[in-house]
Parts: structure tokens; C-alpha cells; sequence
């Protein structure tokens, strides 16, 4: 995402989120606890405008996402969005559901590494936007659960359909995008849709480590690396060592490289500048 910015100013205060900011990690905390951290249209738009602004401003290298109480998160709420929808026309239901998908491009294209502290339910939405983070860590209360076909939709939604066969395989992610039933933390690793489990009540402590290890490294690294991943997805193969030439390239200008070379030879530890 571009740097650049107009007349907007940042904005001060995130009504529908928790945000933190230390040491170049942001972290983000779905704070609903008593609504086991239910999305509303809000939480939505402040996660898409909060993800663009923190692009652009580029102080942070790495996000940790995470919810307050019980769970990750349950979802939509049933109320403020589901019922919602129900008096809808066709134009306003296409404008939110394009504003969740919104904030799942959000996630993959923000130039950091996103984690997902996940502990308790990760559910319909709550189980996309940690499926969109680059990094998934859980604990064993965690149990994500893909229910869109439960309440009578697609399976497919927010992006679904495209990223969990890219992350588990095609026939896991048809039993589980297709049957919505819950799958506990013991077989999310199983099937690859983990990074890591963690002890109980860690995933949050193991987030915070990665993201710190992240954010310390070389920042336009990891942002290319990132891109590339998701970029890539959909290449072939002669088209995606084209662009891995250009890539590193370019890399091999940055001060990052030099740095990494001085240090070699200086025997110390570089001194990643994120350039």
C-alpha cells in the first residue's frame, strides 16, 4: 500500500477496537467479551481503515490480532448484522459483504506480518480473519468453525473459498467450509491450518515473542516475502521466478543486504534499518 497520504488525518481513537502500539508491533484485540467478541459493522470498517492507515505510516512490523475474554471471535453478531441484513436491498448487502472481503485483502496485503493469537472460538468471520493472518497460534481451547452454511449462505465468504485449500487442501477445506463443524485445536494443527499450539492460555504470549522476533528483522524483507506468497498464488511458474529476479533485485540495492554482509564480516549482529 502507498505511503502517501491527503488531507485525512490518522485517526486518534479506534471506537470498535482495542489498539496498542510498542517497539514497531501493533496489537489489535476484539474487545466484546460479553458478546464473545461479536462483530459489529463498526468492528469491520475500523479493522479495514486501521490496516490501510497502519500501511501507510509504516512504523510497525509486525500484528499480533487477538479477543478479550473467553474467545478470538464469534463472528457477526447476530443482531446488529444478521438481523440487520434482513431489511437490506441488494445494494447495501453488496456493499458490506464488500467491506468484509475489504478487510481480508486488508490482511494480506498490509505490508507486515499479521498473527492471530486464537484461544477459545474462532467463528464464521472470527475463523476467516484468523485464516487471513499470516501466522495462526493457538491454544488447545481453540476450535475455528467455518458455519456459513449453517445460517443458510455460502460457504464461501470473505474469502474463504479461495484461501483455506491454499492453507489445508481442497478436501479439508470442502468438509470444512461445506458442513460448518467445529474443528479443535489438535486437529487444526493436524490438518496445517496452525503455525503452532501452544500450552493453554500461551497463544497470546507466543504471539507476542514471534511478533517481536518479526518486527526486530528485516521489515521490507519480510513485506516482500509476504507479497510474494500471496502474489504467487495464482502464477505459473515461469511468471513467478520472473517476479522472484525482480524481487530480490531490487533487494540487493537495499541497505538491509549491505548491512547483513557488514555484519558477516564484522562478526556482530546486523542491524536490520527495514530499507
Amino acid at each position: 500500500m502507498s505511503p502517501f497520504t491527503g488531507s485525512t488525518p490518522a485517526t486518534e481513537r479506534w471506537h470498535h477496537l482495542r489498539v496498542t502500539r510498542q517497539d514497531g508491533v501493533a496489537t489489535v484485540t476484539f474487545d466484546r467479551p460479553e458478546k464473545l467478541n461479536a462483530l459489529t459493522f463498526g468492528a469491520y470498517a475500523d479493522l479495514r481503515d486501521l490496516l490501510g492507515e497502519l500501511s501507510r505510516e509504516r512504523s510497525v512490523r509486525a500484528l499480533v490480532l487477538g479477543g478479550e475474554g473467553r474467545g478470538f471471535c464469534s463472528g457477526g453478531d447476530v443482531d446488529e448484522i444478521i438481523g440487520a441484513t434482513l431489511a437490506m436491498d441488494t445494494a447495501q448487502l453488496l456493499d458490506f459483504n464488500r467491506m468484509t472481503g475489504q478487510v481480508v485483502r486488508a490482511l494480506r496485503e498490509c505490508p507486515f506480518p499479521v498473527i492471530a493469537a486464537v484461544h477459545g472460538v474462532a467463528a464464521g468471520a472470527g475463523a476467516v480473519l484468523a485464516l487471513a493472518a499470516d501466522f495462526r497460534i493457538a491454544d488447545p481451547t481453540a476450535r475455528f468453525a467455518f458455519l456459513f452454511t449453517r445460517v443458510g449462505l455460502s460457504g464461501g465468504d470473505m474469502g474463504a473459498a479461495y484461501l483455506l485449500p491454499r492453507v489445508v487442501g481442497l478436501g479439508h477445506a470442502t468438509r470444512l467450509l461445506m458442513l460448518g463443524e467445529p474443528v479443535h485445536a489438535a486437529e487444526a494443527e493436524r490438518i496445517g491450518l496452525l503455525s503452532e499450539l501452544t500450552e493453554e492460555g500461551k497463544a497470546h504470549v507466543r504471539a507476542a515473542e514471534l511478533a517481536a522476533r518479526l518486527a526486530a528483522g528485516p521489515a521490507l524483507a519480510h513485506a516482500q516475502t509476504k507479497a510474494l506468497l500471496t502474489a504467487e498464488l495464482d502464477m505459473p511458474l515461469a511468471a513467478s521466478v520472473e517476479l522472484d529476479a525482480n524481487t530480490q533485485a531490487l533487494l540487493m540495492h537495499g541497505q538491509d543486504y549491505a548491512e547483513f554482509h557488514a555484519a558477516f564480516t564484522g562478526k556482530r549482529p546486523p542491524e536490520w534499518k527495514g530499507r
